[in-house]
């Protein structure tokens, strides 16, 4: 079968996961998660938030799955509150508005960077003429797009605000990715999802999309080919170098 950037020739459309794909966000995510758990953690006796914890249990999840998911990995309980529950508020939307609040202030003080290998990948879809759509459960990917200076890449945007909205489950459901596909009118076979993190490999997978790409940034490619990726790479140009 012949490729395009190392793609199946079907492939008509690239769906492209933020932070740990495009931007370099995931470790500004990752500390902002610790930032937060650390200390609920200490005050129930236990370890601190680890880096496997964050793969496991946070990545590629809508803020308050991960929540959820991390608190219960760690057999403790929060109410569920109401979505506009000040950051101090000890619920899950409380947790979840404090850690956005502490992301939003590293974002500020960091600023957003990009991955080079993932934007001279993104020009070569757009030269190619492959339609473009991000599909993250960031809730924050319009400003984050917009100071990585992105946009102008982007037909579609699928993130948390959309999903919330729209009543998308998140990953590792596939609704947000076959969203994605439906903005850009095109049938998930025609599509490629490109992911860093194990939920939204599996969310690609469930979603029979026509190729998987795993983006092994912290050294789990081997969990990311049982997750469902038909290809790992480390590096976007890889695929180039396919071509």
């Amino acid at each position: 079968m012949g490729v395009t950037l190392g793609l199946p020739e079907q492939i008509r459309a690239c769906l492209f996961d933020l932070d740990g794909v495009l931007t370099r966000t995931a470790l500004v995510h990752r500390a902002a998660w610790k930032e937060t758990f650390d200390p609920l953690l200490a005050a129930a006796g236990q370890a601190p938030f680890t880096e496997e914890d964050y793969l496991r249990h946070v990545d590629g999840k809508r803020r308050l799955d991960g929540v959820r998911d991390f608190l219960a990995s760690r057999g403790l309980a929060r109410p569920e509150g109401d979505p506009d529950d000040p950051p101090d508020q000890d619920t899950v939307a409380g947790i979840g508005n404090r850690k956005n609040a502490l992301l939003l202030r590293r974002l500020a003080a960091e600023g957003v960077h990009v991955y080079p290998d993932s934007v001279a990948y993104l020009r070569a879809a757009r030269d190619a003429g492959l339609a473009v759509a991000v599909v993250t459960a960031s809730a924050n990917a319009g400003a984050v797009l917009r100071a990585a200076h992105l946009t102008d890449y982007i037909d579609a945007r699928i993130d948390g605000v959309v999903a919330a909205r729209d009543g998308l489950a998140g990953k590792p459901a596939p609704d947000t990715f076959l969203a994605g596909a439906q903005a850009l009118g095109v049938e998930p076979a025609q599509a490629v999802v490109f992911e860093d993190a194990l939920a939204g490999v599996a969310a690609g997978r469930a979603g029979h999309f026509g190729f998987v790409v795993g983006v092994d940034r912290a050294g789990q490619g081997e969990a990311l080919q049982r997750s469902g990726a038909d290809r790992v790479v480390t590096d976007l140009t890889e695929l180039l170098e396919d071509s």
